[in-house]
């Protein structure tokens, strides 16, 4: 979770002393220093911070934010005696917002914020940070936004994302192409299950290599959490993820697949064996630290557990879209393929499960900005078709 040391520029051998301990519950992401304050950038149960230290008196105040969820980023500034300082912040309900803060009254000064058309309003919408319990009692950060007007009576689809992997935090940012979905009377949810890097790195390092069955549990108790609100119910879940992300969702849709109506799987990560068994490809040897070595007997069955494609079987899924690309070098464009081909031959429903690949894209996807909206569209009308509202 990182600490910060410091030692005298004019004596080389003055030693380190430390300013900030490592503390358990605190990831310091960030430090910036100016004339007059001492800035660190942290993350505290999974929500960021901003700690402001005045160098004088070491009088401490944190930048205070209302959205339960957010993201915010502090911008360098070149002057270092700035009696002001900068930050960028957004959150499910806030597009991304340029503020001037001013330490010694602690107030914020709104500079610039991303232009939204239409009639939008951040009041006629509202977010939520809950927490799901897993089944080993560990709570997992589920963040939620929806219509502020919403009946929440059970009847609500619910767009469910997850990661899950490498350390990387599922910040909650604020989308314009998510409107429409929300508009039409959906809840868009973002589960910060462990392996990601949420709550720092003992989060990544509680969902990976042995203990990756974590990632799963964690999504389905992100799932089950609205549902036991009265928000929604079985059957009324999308749940969607990419990359990494897109192991997540294969995994879990092998274990409950009742939970889901539909599920978008994007450039996914499901034929973990196969690919992992393979060091000629680009970043197989790396991702030994992430998912284990299956050279190794203990490794091999382990990842046999849960790989996605190696564990279809008859039963029933949800509606199902795959996107893949042709170009893409870091999930191969035959891994969703082969998984479509293997689903299509032993599900026992009649739900279509549709896989488009892209023949110019690579891993992110499509790159034009007509062509990335596109791609969007397409996401949001299999939605909105599968699970009407």
């Amino acid at each position: 979770n990182f600490r910060l040391v410091c030692r005298k520029l004019d004596d080389a051998r003055a030693d380190w002393q430390e300013c900030l301990p490592l503390r358990a519950d605190v990831v310091l992401e960030g430090v910036d220093f100016y004339q007059d304050w001492l800035v660190t950038s942290e993350r505290i149960a999974g929500v960021p911070q901003i700690t402001v230290t005045r160098l004088a008196d070491g009088s401490q105040h944190c930048i205070r934010f209302e959205d339960p969820a957010f993201v915010v980023e502090l911008e360098d500034l070149p002057e270092w005696d700035s009696p002001r300082l900068r930050y960028v912040y957004e959150s499910l309900t806030t597009p991304e917002s340029t503020f001037e803060y001013e330490p010694l009254s602690q107030t914020s000064r709104l500079l610039r914020r991303q232009p939204v058309l239409g009639d939008f309003d951040p009041a006629h919408y509202k977010s939520e940070r809950l927490l799901a319990r897993a089944e080993d009692g560990t709570e997992v950060p589920v963040s939620l936004v929806y219509r502020a007007d919403l009946r929440l009576d059970g009847s609500a689809p619910v767009w469910l994302e997850g990661y899950g992997a490498y350390g990387i935090a599922s910040d909650p940012w604020f989308s314009v192409t998510r409107l429409s979905l929300l508009d039409r009377g959906w809840i868009f949810a973002l589960a910060q299950v462990r392996g990601g890097g949420d709550l720092g790195e003992a989060w990544h390092e509680a969902g990976r290599l042995e203990h990756k069955h974590r990632s799963f549990s964690d999504y389905i108790a992100c799932a089950e959490t609205p549902i036991a609100r009265g928000y929604t119910r079985a059957g009324r879940i999308l749940a969607q993820g990419g990359s990494a992300g897109g192991l997540l969702i294969g995994a879990v849709l092998n274990q409950r697949p009742e939970l889901f109506g539909a599920a978008i799987l994007d450039v996914p990560f499901v034929d973990v064996l196969t690919t992992m068994l393979d060091p000629s490809l680009p970043l197989t040897v790396g991702e030994y630290e992430e998912w284990g070595d299956p050279r190794r007997k203990a490794d091999f069955l382990r990842m046999l557990a849960y790989s996605p494609y190696d564990n279809l079987a008859p039963r029933a899924y949800p509606p199902l879209l795959i996107e893949a690309g042709l170009h893409d070098s870091q999930v191969m464009a035959w891994e969703p393929a082969k998984y479509v081909a293997k689903l299509r031959t032993l599900k026992t429903d009649t739900n279509p499960v549709l896989l488009i690949t892209n023949l110019e894209a690579g891993h992110a996807g499509a790159s034009g900005r007509y062509d990335t909206l596109r791609e969007r569209a397409r996401q949001l009308a299999f939605a909105i078709g599968c699970l009407p509202v």
